[in-house]
């Protein structure tokens, strides 16, 4: 909760959910006296893949850093269309300059001796929904920058080198997002259930994320189901830009829908800290995010309509992510019930559903 106000300053509550993602790094063996190249890379999930050279892997993140400056100075959705181009490695790509050119810079050397590191396999295969909300690009993005690291200096500390991890892992989504809140990745690398707080109190800039980790002393976690609308029509970041359009169009209508959202999750936390919680109180509070949400504009008319069944039924849902501008579907929705039962009946919600466990678990190296 808490998804959008989060970029203006305000807080938001994540939960990490336990569907892995493993970026998979191995030296790139070939047969004798065939060509080797430099760097494999391998997105089975995506059908997708390529191989390259160093260099080129770093000119290729150079200008993305470049185009994503561009999109900084004049952000919209126009601008926001040659951010982020057509190649499905793209996010990959980006991941692994960043991470190699911070490298290079720690060791006073130039970026181009990456090469000389060795030729790299890397498969990364995701058992996350792509682009409904779920973080698959901040999984990315520390998966493979935190494995790059420790491939290449297996003596990191992996706990101490969290800092570096995604502030590099926050580049690498400004590449495919535009302005991200920073705490998608802070979520995939801590794990738990965390509160998140943009310092300043206002959208922009480089101001830090205040990440505290939170118990959930009360059940409700467990009870809180996730459906898969569907992926939305835009990407993350195009939706975002059109949010900070309408906001200055109504900056005074903006800070409104900002305070309903920021109490209903200032509410939420206290149910969640709670040893009992109070099912009336969620409905409640579940149901003004998703008013809040639905005024600026990111909860399509379909989407809403499921969720008005849901409320009529007794119950609550929002969108949980960016949502979408149009279209019948707008990524994950959360729902809850006071009685559990009534949810898996309603028509509304013969959509995938997740089991997944909220709180899970975050970063971790395993070796083979």
């Amino acid at each position: 909760m808490g998804e959008h106000a989060v970029v203006y300053g305000r807080p938001a509550l994540v939960a990490a959910v336990d569907l892995r993602l493993y970026a998979r790094f191995s030296p790139c063996l070939a047969s004798p006296g065939t060509p080797r190249a430099p760097l494999r890379i391998a997105l089975p999930g995506l059908f997708a893949g390529c191989e390259a050279g160093w260099p080129e892997i770093l000119s290729y993140a150079r200008q993305a850093r470049e185009r994503w400056a561009g999109y900084a100075a004049r952000p919209g959705p126009e601008t926001f269309q040659s951010l982020r181009g057509t190649d499905p490695v793209h996010l990959v790509k980006v991941a692994l300059g960043e991470a190699a050119a911070a490298l290079s810079a720690a060791g006073s050397a130039s970026e181009e001796d990456a090469e000389e590191d060795g030729p790299l396999d890397l498969r990364v295969e995701s058992h996350l929904p792509l682009g409904s909300g779920m973080g698959s690009s901040a999984a990315a993005a520390v998966a493979v920058v935190a494995g790059y690291r420790l491939f290449r200096r297996s003596d990191l500390d992996l706990e101490l080198d969290l800092p570096e991890i995604l502030r590099l892992a926050h580049e690498v989504e400004r590449r495919q997002h535009g302005t991200p809140s920073g705490v998608d990745a802070a979520t995939v690398a801590h794990g738990g259930l965390l509160w998140a707080r943009r310092e300043g109190g206002a959208e922009g800039g480089d101001r830090g994320l205040t990440i505290e980790p939170l118990a959930a002393r009360s059940p409700l976690l467990r009870q809180i189901r996730v459906y898969d609308s569907g992926p939305p029509a835009e990407a993350t970041g195009a939706v975002v830009a059109a949010v900070r359009e309408r906001a200055g169009r109504d900056p005074r209508g903006h800070e409104r829908r900002l305070d309903r959202i920021e109490e209903a999750t200032l509410g939420l936390r206290a149910e969640l800290e709670s040893p009992t919680f109070d099912p009336l109180r969620v409905v409640e509070l579940i149901r003004a995010a998703a008013a809040g949400l639905r005024e600026l504009g990111v909860v399509p008319e379909a989407v809403q309509e499921r969720i008005r069944q849901v409320e009529a039924a007794g119950g609550a849902a929002k969108i949980s992510g960016a949502g979408a501008l149009r279209g019948g579907s707008a990524g994950i929705i959360l729902a809850y019930h006071p009685e559990p039962d009534p949810m898996a009946r309603l028509p509304a919600l013969a959509l995938p559903q997740y089991p997944v466990h909220l709180g899970a678990a975050g970063l971790r190296r395993e070796e083979t």
